[in-house]
Formats: structure tokens, C-alpha cells, sequence
């Protein structure tokens, strides 16, 4: 994947504030207030090199409660990662604060922001956030990366999804080299869909699960997001490195397994693991240890995702499984 335009070296600017080439600062996009009268702003990092090159978004807490990607995104800021060499980085490491400091996945009005793209300017909530977002920062980047968990108890094996038919973003999914990676359907109203309308190449990181910190998880992401930045010369140097940097495993067919009764929920198997047709991968036993049911491998394939809630209902998700792409 090459640099689609080489950028000239240029002054970012967000919220009225201005960044030149050689420097670094943190900006704020101004949304809402709380009923108390207390402003909310969007936290924008702006590391902007003096040499050309791409410029690279990199966004956490779209949804509010899933942490590893807002701890993904402040480590690397603490660790100083994001001081590139050539180009820029714009990192969020909360989008959205309202749901952030409810523990939410939404805002207060119930409204998904990952829902609510490209906004308006009158709009929800939810709305004049994707609006703002899209008309101040979309403009200002050639790529970007998206960090989420899984919702509620799915614990996600380290994966990342790219857009069907879109080389580039598939192509970024490579150079990330999260453990697992695969195409996946743009949703109406997501960030990912309105950056594909804009023709910029993005990917969404996925590991762990909601309001939950997976040390493995955060630092798998991390590698990620500096493997990216490496290869596109974006910083002198790869160390030190926080995971093994290895290809990724694309896969195809994916397929959700589902509890076939209610009852308590054994699983018996690794997330992230190997899986043969006819193998175990866990039970459903109603509490009296009188009946269970066990939830067998479909297909040859990866484990990369797993319910972790112990009492579960008819037709809950349990297991999602992955073949490999041929």
C-alpha cells in the first residue's frame, strides 16, 4: 500500500485551533452540555511532523464503554508513539464522553453515535457529535484506525475487520497483522461506512469486551497501530515492539453458534483457537444437572469470540467462528 496523495507539510486545524508543521497539541471539539451547565468537548491529539506524509487517525471510545481502546490509545500516548517523524497523527482517545462517563455504549438520549454518521448540525446528540467529527476532522486524514471491543460479555479475540471490495483497507488490515482479520458489511450510519463514502481506507480493531481490560488485547492493538505507522515510514523505529509481529490469518464464512436451550453455559474451548468439524466446544445444563446439550464445531475453523456470561437464554450468541479464507 503506498501513499494514496503525499501530503504537502500543512497546518491541521480542529476547532478553530491551528497546528503547524514541528508541532504537537491537544485540541478540543465542543459538542453539549450536561444539565448542569458543564461543557463537553471531544479530546483531539495533533502530533503534526515538519517532513510530508499521510496523515493517520487513530480513535477510541466511539462507544463508550469499551475501554481497551481508549487505554490502547492513552498508553501510546503516555509512551510518547505517536511523535512521528513524517506526516501526522490525530488521536481520540475518547469520541464519545457521554457515554464514557454513564459506562455506556450510547449517549443519554439512547442514540448509537456508530449509528449517527455523517450527523447534522441540528441533529441528536448523537447526531451534531458525528456531524462535528465528520466535518472537522474527515477532511484532515488519508486513513484511519477504529478501536472497539465486543458488547457486553462477547469477549473478542484480537481481530480486525476491513470493508469488502475496498483493497486498501484490506491491505491495512495486513500491515496492522492483528491475529485475525476479514471482510465485513458496511452498517448505515457507521463510521466506517461514511469514511468509505469519502474514500478513506479505514479498519476497525476489535479485542476484548465492554468495561473489562485485557493486557493482551491492549497490547496486541498497540503493536497493531505501530506496525502501521512503520511501514509507512511515519517513525524511524519499530521497538520496542509489544507483541510478536506475525501475518495475519484471514478468514471467511463466519458463523454465530447459539445456545440451543437456556441453562448455564460451559464453554470448552480457547478463544482464539483451533477447531475441527464435530468437536466440542462447550455445553448448555439446566441447573439441576438433569439435561445438557452439547454445541459442536460446524465447521474446520477459528474460535474469535466467546460469550462469557455464565446463564444464558435460547438463541443467546455464544461462539463466533471463522474459516480460513482460501
Amino acid at each position: 500500500m503506498q501513499f494514496q496523495s503525499l501530503r504537502k507539510s500543512e497546518d491541521i486545524i480542529i476547532g478553530g485551533e491551528t497546528v503547524s508543521p514541528g508541532n504537537s497539541r491537544l485540541l478540543q471539539i465542543s459538542i453539549d452540555r450536561l444539565p448542569t451547565g458543564t461543557l463537553i468537548d471531544i479530546p483531539v491529539y495533533v502530533f503534526n511532523a515538519k517532513k510530508p506524509g499521510p496523515h493517520l487517525l487513530v480513535q477510541a471510545g466511539l462507544h463508550g464503554d469499551e475501554v481497551n481502546g481508549v487505554e490502547i490509545v492513552r498508553r501510546m500516548l503516555h509512551e510518547k508513539r505517536f511523535r512521528v517523524a513524517r506526516g501526522a497523527v490525530i488521536a481520540v482517545p475518547i469520541l464519545n464522553i457521554f457515554g464514557f462517563i454513564h459506562f455506556s455504549r450510547d449517549v443519554p438520549d439512547g442514540k448509537d453515535v456508530n449509528r449517527s454518521f455523517p450527523g447534522t448540525k441540528s441533529g441528536s446528540m448523537a447526531s451534531r457529535m458525528a456531524y462535528h467529527y465528520t466535518s472537522e476532522i474527515l477532511p484532515q486524514i488519508d486513513f484511519g484506525i477504529d478501536l472497539h471491543t465486543g458488547g457486553g460479555q462477547h469477549h473478542n479475540f484480537p481481530q480486525v475487520r476491513y470493508t469488502k471490495g475496498d483493497e486498501n483497507s484490506k491491505k491495512l488490515a495486513e500491515i496492522f497483522a492483528a491475529p485475525f482479520s476479514f471482510s465485513s458489511r458496511l452498517i448505515k450510519g457507521s463510521f466506517r461506512n461514511i469514511t468509505y463514502r469519502l474514500g478513506i481506507p479505514t479498519i476497525v480493531f476489535e479485542a476484548g469486551e465492554s468495561m473489562r481490560f485485557d493486557n493482551c488485547a491492549i497490547l496486541a492493538g498497540m503493536q497493531g497501530i505501530l506496525n502501521v505507522l512503520a511501514h509507512f515510514d511515519m517513525v524511524n523505529k519499530l521497538e520496542p515492539q509489544y507483541a510478536e509481529r506475525s501475518g495475519t490469518i484471514s478468514l471467511s464464512d463466519r458463523k454465530w453458534l447459539r445456545a440451543p436451550t437456556a441453562g448455564m453455559f460451559i464453554p470448552e474451548i480457547t478463544n482464539g483457537g483451533k477447531i475441527k468439524k464435530g468437536q466440542t466446544l462447550g455445553m448448555v445444563s439446566d441447573t439441576y444437572a438433569k439435561k445438557a446439550k452439547k454445541i459442536k464445531a460446524p465447521f474446520d475453523a477459528y474460535v474469535i469470540c466467546i460469550n462469557h456470561q455464565a446463564v444464558v437464554n435460547q438463541g443467546d450468541a455464544l461462539f463466533h467462528v471463522g474459516k480460513v479464507l482460501q
